[in-house]
């Protein structure tokens, strides 16, 4: 069993790792464009993320999870790492930060 500060630092740590990680479509991190919904951590060290994609249609939908799960694998005192692909709420441009929308021109 892991601590709560350990989850959190668990937690801190999948999101910058996250961050790091690209759609090849658009210029932007998967966390700026909204597409990361939920990152939980249980107290066994196990990590399940909730994300989307920019559409169904998306050509990276196998590879990108992949490369989130792989990476997030790394972060010391994590067990298991699953990422789910949920379509609901479908993604919007609203959904990308403030900061993404300034990159992309969109504000």
């Amino acid at each position: 069993m892991i601590t709560d500060k350990e989850i959190e630092q668990i937690g801190e740590e999948a999101i910058k790792i996250i961050s790091t990680i690209y759609d090849p479509e658009i210029p932007v991190n998967i966390y700026e464009l909204g597409l990361i919904y939920d990152v939980k951590i249980s107290d066994q060290g196990d990590v399940k993320i909730e994300m989307t994609l920019t559409s169904p249609n998306c050509p990276v939908a196998e590879s990108l999870p992949a490369e989130v799960e792989e990476k997030v694998k790394g972060i010391e005192k994590t067990k298991d790492v699953k990422v789910e692909i949920v379509f609901d709420p479908p993604w919007t441009k609203e959904m990308m930060s403030e900061e993404a929308r300034l990159e992309l021109g969109m504000l």
